[in-house]
């Protein structure tokens, strides 16, 4: 049974930035998050419709970072040595930054934006446009047979039916395949009270405890956990038919410090929806004093998890004078709900900038190394999570 115990308030679509002559046909819906007590799965109380928010113009690229370059490079070398797999499947291939590091003969991916589906077909990916079900599973398993590796990154979050999407991967993957994806860490969300993490795209936050009871049930078995520094802390589930690889020590060590956590009682996520109310109120105040100061703040990086923050906290041009974004498909836009300007860094991240908010603070290491001349001559960055970054 869900019981809902945060209520981030009226959202619009997180990756849904706009022309400004649309902003009166956005799309907006109450976003609240619940605990099942029965699996320790944290989800939306409500899901938004996959269309809307996985379409022909969705804006997230993940090649346009230098950090998700060398992760998923790095991450393929790794599952090539480890499990020198001869059938490749990911799930939400995005603009194909993981798939292109295997062979086009015996690789084939699943994903619902149709601009980033034909970009991998053009690469010479078979790439099905579809959202990740048993429809999909049963296709792919008849056209090409089981796979010895599914990956998927930052997806599984995403899909509302998490138990079929858990059935439809044990249905292709290989008697002694392995099943790998990352996605948002629960226990690092809880730590760091970094609440944006919930928006409309992640249906789950997972924890280890949730996903061996999900996966459980789908006859798979977790085997291998590694913690990861990507997107604000992540969790790498390695998983197999049941019996299959040797438990890892690190399958252990991750359920023990999630109950110690809490991560498997209400009261701790009370705890954690006091802890955001908190967070939006010093937020807030930091940006007024500035603001009234007389400096001028923009927003870095025209991100999802910023919709959040900004919609949760009323957070506009009233604060933020405009966002600076390296992705040519949102300059020129507005912000989800709040109608902030989008606009080139070189157009809008000048001598005239005092502080900046980090709005994709998850590649903070890269963009202060990136924006060196703005912290030496005084600029500085602002965290809802730590506040002004010296």
């Amino acid at each position: 049974m869900k019981k809902e115990f945060l209520d981030l308030g009226v959202q619009p679509i997180a990756n849904g930035f706009l022309p400004e002559s649309n902003a009166d046909k956005e799309y907006f819906f109450n976003l609240k998050v619940g605990f099942n007590s029965e699996n320790y799965l944290v989800s939306l109380m409500d899901f938004v419709d996959l269309d809307m928010m996985f379409n022909d113009s969705y804006a997230y690229r993940a090649s346009m970072s230098s950090t998700m370059r060398s992760h998923f490079k790095e991450a393929s070398n790794n599952f090539k040595e480890n499990f020198s797999p001869k059938d490749v499947l990911e799930i939400g291939s995005n603009d194909g930054v993981f798939i292109k590091n295997f062979s086009k003969e015996n690789t084939v991916a699943v994903e619902p934006c149709g601009n980033f589906s034909k970009i991998t077909n053009n690469l010479g990916y078979k790439t099905y446009n579809v959202f990740w079900d048993m429809n999909a599973s049963n296709k792919i398993k008849s056209e090409s047979g089981k796979k010895d590796l599914i990956f998927s990154a930052n997806c599984m979050c995403h899909i509302p039916d998490i138990a079929g999407a858990f059935g439809a991967v044990a249905n292709i993957l290989s008697a002694d395949g392995v099943f790998i994806f990352e996605d948002p860490s629960l226990s690092e969300m809880i730590k760091r009270v970094s609440y944006d993490q919930i928006y409309d795209e992640h249906a789950h936050i997972f924890s280890v405890l949730s996903l061996s009871e999900l996966l459980g049930q789908a006859g798979l078995e977790i085997f291998k956990v590694d913690k990861l520094s990507v997107h604000g802390g992540s969790h790498r589930i390695y998983a197999s038919h049941k019996s299959k690889f040797p438990v890892d020590k690190s399958v252990m060590d991750a359920l023990r410090f999630e109950k110690e956590m809490g991560l498997d009682i209400m009261e701790t996520y009370r705890t954690f929806a006091r802890n955001v109310e908190s967070s939006k109120e010093r937020l807030v105040n930091i940006l007024r004093s500035i603001k009234d100061s007389g400096k001028k703040i923009v927003s870095y990086g025209a991100t999802s998890k910023s919709t959040t923050i900004f919609n949760y906290c009323k957070i506009s041009t009233n604060l933020i004078d405009y966002i600076v974004d390296t992705t040519p498909e949102k300059q020129g836009k507005i912000s989800p709900g709040m109608h902030i300007p989008i606009v080139s860094p070189d157009e809008g991240f000048d001598e005239s900038v005092d502080f900046a908010f980090l709005g994709a603070w998850n590649f903070s290491d890269e963009i202060i190394k990136k924006e060196i001349d703005f912290c030496n001559r005084g600029g500085k960055f602002i965290s809802h999570l730590d506040g002004l970054i010296d």
